[in-house]
């Protein structure tokens, strides 16, 4: 009877260490933690903000499932209008290109550019042709209609479409670098690495500047790609 005892006492003490030790779970990632501590803020976007960080922005974006692409096309945003000079003959995607030249491009009758250089932030590249950009929106227009144009009224998508009043919600870049993007969210797709943190910034500003909500994929993308740039920090105002 003893010698049973005996045989059996390690195999009863490796069931008590079992059992008092558990396996421990794999430690969440710190961009979760960083979202979990910004859920106590209040979510509610106010109109305008300033230098806010990134992670307590992008928690005032709403999380929605996307709607259906029914009844989209990009007709339903017209663009290019007049721009913000209706007489100096250049439309708004002419008035972007002029505005972010580092280099002036002459301007010939009915708005052609000849020369100039400019650098394109998605692919990191020097552009020195307008014909080879492309004047993107930062949140595509599909991507807008998922998230809330779809309800909007046509004047209001006309000035989202043209919107210059907000630094990035129309960039300039290289043909090639929009068409890779085309209208995907940063779920799907992103610039190279020197541009993401910028890139996240634009995105966060231009969904709470035009109140575009973010579906559970994006919102995760994004929460990702801030914990990469922990002093980024998210400024808009509200479109009416």
């Amino acid at each position: 009877m003893i010698k049973h005892l005996l045989r059996a006492a390690p195999v009863l003490a490796l069931a008590v260490v079992s059992l008092a030790a558990p396996a421990s779970a794999a430690p969440a990632p710190a961009w979760a933690a960083q979202a979990r501590s910004t859920a106590a803020t209040p979510r509610i976007a106010p109109s305008s903000a300033a230098n806010v960080p990134l992670f307590q922005a992008l928690s005032w974006i709403e999380e929605a499932p996307e709607g259906t692409r029914d009844g989209y096309s990009r007709e339903q945003f017209k663009h290019w209008n007049k721009g913000l000079n209706p007489t100096d003959g250049c439309d708004t995607r002419k008035e972007v290109i002029l505005s972010e030249a580092l280099e002036a491009p002459e301007i010939g009758p009915k708005c052609v550019l000849t020369g100039g250089r400019w650098w394109s932030e998605y692919d990191q590249k020097w552009i020195t042709s307008a014909k080879d950009l492309d004047v993107d929106h930062m949140v595509p227009l599909a991507e807008a209609w998922d998230s809330g144009a779809a309800t909007w009224t046509a004047a209001r998508r006309e000035a989202y479409a043209n919107d210059q009043g907000a630094p990035n919600s129309l960039i300039a870049v290289s043909g090639s670098s929009n068409r890779s993007k085309a209208d995907k969210d940063p779920a799907d797709w992103l610039p190279v690495p020197d541009d993401r943190c910028k890139y996240t910034v634009d995105w966060v500003a231009d969904k709470l500047r035009w109140r575009l909500t973010a579906d559970a994929g994006e919102h995760e993308a994004l929460s990702r790609l801030a914990e990469s740039c922990p002093t980024a920090t998210v400024s808009y105002d509200q479109v009416p």
